[in-house]
């Protein structure tokens, strides 16, 4: 009887433990927004928070926060990016999942994942090395000279970043389509493309649509490798040519920095708060569908 008991109380204490954590790691999102916005407080008592959004001034020293340019900044690199990636990494999860070898497949998947596992200063060298250039390049034909640092160059050095997360969860999502309903309509006469198309796609497409959103929630968070490389000038960009400053680069690049100036560091806090809600929000409207469709698989 002894025995079961303190089994009993074990369980209890062991499901309490788990419990506590599980709330732990929820609640650290909360406690993080909390204080940043606690932080933020210096800046956001004295100029309405609308006037923050709105306003593209940004001068520390005359007291002038005006954070549009780099949330237009960091939608404009994260949106270019997504562009770039999604077709790519969903043709290639298509193409790992149906077409290629199981032993190809077997071959590439870890390569995939080693791609993902690359610290992201070293995207960035690339980026300054290759696809600076190539912008250049681009722009001067398109009769827009630029130094290369730009939007455009952000955006392709991102999408190099997620293209691996994202196709290893499009190749998830596609490996879980059962076997019985491919098999069913190959069987019925119809080809591989149209398999593809209509049972495959129409299938996982809530969850393209979440792998989708998570990619983008590291690449709204990405710092290092889009600061080398976006340019970095606080200003609405006219084009794709034009240099850019996303939230991450103005954080990285600033803090430690003119902390003497009043207000500069509220302004920062002011930065990460409102790209931590940028990457929840993204983040909640992505997972939704996601937890949708591994349901429907299982």
């Amino acid at each position: 009887m002894s025995f079961l008991v303190s089994r009993a109380m074990k369980d209890k204490l062991a499901a309490r433990a788990v419990r506590l954590c599980a709330v732990g790691t929820c609640s650290l999102a909360v406690v993080i927004m909390i204080a940043l916005a606690a932080k933020s407080w210096p800046l956001l008592a004295s100029v309405r928070l609308p006037d923050l959004v709105v306003s593209d001034e940004w001068r520390p020293l005359a007291g002038r926060f005006g954070f549009r340019a780099f949330i237009i900044g960091t939608l404009l690199v994260t949106a270019g990016a997504g562009a770039i990636a999604v077709p790519i990494s969903v043709l290639c999860a298509l193409y790992l999942a149906e077409y290629c070898s199981s032993r190809f497949r077997a071959a590439v998947a870890p390569v995939m994942d080693l791609m993902a596992a690359i610290p992201s200063v070293v995207y960035g060298m690339w980026g300054i090395l290759a696809v600076v250039p190539a912008v250049r390049f681009i722009a001067r034909l398109c009769g827009s000279p630029s130094s290369g640092y730009s939007v455009l160059a952000a955006s392709c050095v991102l999408a190099v970043m997620i293209i691996p997360y994202m196709a290893h969860l499009c190749l998830e999502l596609f490996m879980g389509v059962p076997r019985g309903m491919i098999e069913a309509s190959l069987s019925l006469g119809a080809g591989r493309w149209h398999t593809v198309k209509h049972v495959i796609l129409r299938r996982t497409l809530p969850g393209i649509g979440a792998a989708v959103g998570l990619a983008l929630c590291r690449a709204l968070g990405e710092t290092m490798a889009v600061l080398m490389v976006a340019g970095n000038v606080p200003m609405v960009p006219a084009s794709l040519f034009d240099p850019v400053y996303p939230l991450p680069a103005l954080i990285a690049n600033s803090y430690g920095e003119m902390m003497s100036v009043r207000k500069y560091e509220a302004a920062l806090m002011f930065a990460a708060l409102l790209l931590l809600a940028l990457v929840l929000s993204l983040s909640l409207a992505s997972r939704r569908p996601f937890l949708r469709i591994e349901r429907s698989v299982d």
